[in-house]
């Protein structure tokens, strides 16, 4: 592979088993430099050109055994804001992973890497983003990191970066993927978009992980019942889980129940408000009590309304225990009766320590990346900054991009994956979102729902892992 002038790149050989074949590859990491066109400007003495704003970070790995150029591409980022991509990086898709264990056999620091086997390497080459503040990736001297940290900024660097990538290593006969998770959904859903009005880029298929393209529906506000309704169903799930509600039942059959009670029972119940007499009220927090695994009482003091965070605090008050946000399978201990347990959430601790670790050590050990940058594994400065302009006064939302691309690009394949014990972006809002896409009826198949016994990054969970490979490949194969 050939260098770029004023991108810093490493290139190295490895080789990685896939179901017992070994599948030799070239990993390229490093920061390739983003430049926007500059123009002459009425009463400026500027010279037209390139300049550079941002250098981006990567980790790509190419296939040495298929070197077709047509051979499928997919492009993987995670959210946050502000989260780098190691998430689906080393516990999805790469050819390494991080052995961290799972609820119940957590391993202890330090914690180490090894190899995927269930790696999607042997479909695609893929492509790992940084966006800009998070992993290595920063702006150019001159420039500020915090430019990047808006909605349209965001996708127009990650879109050209893509752009930029299938030019320099010859990808456009590529069938092309994007992958993103939790806030890297809504930049899929973007991207989709910008790529194609911008630079003529039709995607082959996207890849939700843990979908959120619609922020009314996880939105907890005054007046906006939609995510009371769409959240009992993963109520009702982890209720199960951890043998509160639903026992005697197969966790399918318990949440299509809960899905029926959500959507109708219970939805028109909140729509009624005070409308509903006190009879009415109490019928209806009994039924809500049976499959959250909550008082009856306490969701009466609630107005049938359960929030989140009193909903991960009260589930096991008994136990002293509070259940995880991302993935309400881990549980933490109750510090107190502030409430505030959440900011001490248990899966976020749990993934946090092995995924920087097995990180900072990887890129060193085997990539050979050199940088003494810190890595933003999450850079909570973006996310406590993150600026929504175009979605001022309402909800974001981009599920309309996603249906008018996929209207004009009627190839376009979309899988979304759903943990059942996800609570931050619950699998009732993305079946909400999709459900609302009206979308014309030939057009319907072309989106696939799958559903992991886990949380937010399902992948832990290894029968998750294993199911999701499989779903993965089948997809990116396209049938």
């Amino acid at each position: 592979m050939s260098e770029f002038p004023n991108d810093q790149l490493t290139v190295t050989h490895h080789s990685v088993t896939i179901d017992g074949q070994a599948i030799p590859y070239t990993a390229i990491t490093g920061t390739l430099v983003l430049k926007e066109e500059a123009e002459k400007h009425e009463g400026k003495r500027e010279s037209e050109g390139e300049k550079p704003k941002a250098n981006l970070f990567f980790v790509a790995y190419l296939r040495d055994d298929a070197p077709n150029p047509q051979r499928p591409i997919t492009f993987s980022f995670n959210g946050g804001p502000g989260s780098s991509s190691v998430w689906m990086h080393l516990g999805l898709l790469g050819p390494r992973r991080v052995q961290m264990g799972d609820v119940g056999a957590l391993n202890p620091p330090p914690w180490q890497w090894g190899e995927n086997e269930f790696s999607l390497l042997d479909e695609s080459d893929l492509v790992f983003i940084d966006p800009v503040g998070t992993g290595f990736s920063r702006a150019v001297a001159g420039e500020a990191n915090s430019e990047f940290y808006r909605f349209q900024k965001d996708i127009e660097s990650v879109g050209d970066f893509i752009r930029l990538f299938c030019t320099r290593y010859g990808r456009w006969a590529s069938p092309k993927y994007l992958i993103g998770e939790s806030y890297g959904t809504t930049r899929a859903a973007a991207l989709s978009g910008y790529l194609q009005d911008r630079h003529g880029l039709f995607l082959n298929g996207i890849i939700f992980v843990s979908t959120i393209l619609n922020f009314q529906t996880t939105r907890f506000a005054p007046g906006n019942d939609l995510p009371y309704a769409l959240y009992l169903p993963p109520y009702a799930a982890v209720a199960w889980y951890h043998g509160r509600a639903g026992q005697g039942q197969s966790l399918a059959d318990w949440a299509n129940e809960a899905r029926a009670f959500a959507w109708g029972e219970y939805a028109a119940a909140l729509m009624r408000g005070t409308l509903l007499d006190q009879s009415e009220e109490a019928a209806i927090a009994a039924k809500v009590a049976r499959f959250t695994g909550l008082p009856a009482d306490l969701i009466q003091r609630c107005n049938l309304r359960v929030d989140l965070t009193t909903f991960v605090n009260e589930l096991l008050r008994d136990e002293g225990k509070v259940v995880g946000r991302l993935d309400a399978r881990f549980t933490g201990y109750d510090l107190g009766p502030t409430g505030k347990q959440i900011n001490l959430e248990p899966s976020s601790l749990a993934y946090n320590g092995p995924y920087t670790a097995a990180l900072y050590d990887y890129l060193h050990r085997e990539l050979n990346y050199q940088s003494d940058l810190p890595y933003e594994i999450m850079n909570m400065k973006i996310n406590a900054t993150w600026r929504f302009a175009e979605f001022e006064g309402t909800y974001v939302d981009v599920s309309e991009t996603l249906r008018r691309i996929m209207c004009s690009n009627p190839h376009l394949r979309v899988l979304v994956c759903n943990g059942y014990y996800d609570l931050a972006t619950p699998f009732a809002a993305a079946e909400y979102t999709f459900n609302h896409l009206y979308l014309p009826p030939d057009l319907r198949g072309n989106v696939q729902m799958a559903y992991y016994e886990a949380g937010h990054l399902m992948y832990v969970h290894l029968p998750s892992l294993q199911q999701q490979k499989q779903d993965l490949a089948a997809f990116v194969r396209g049938y």
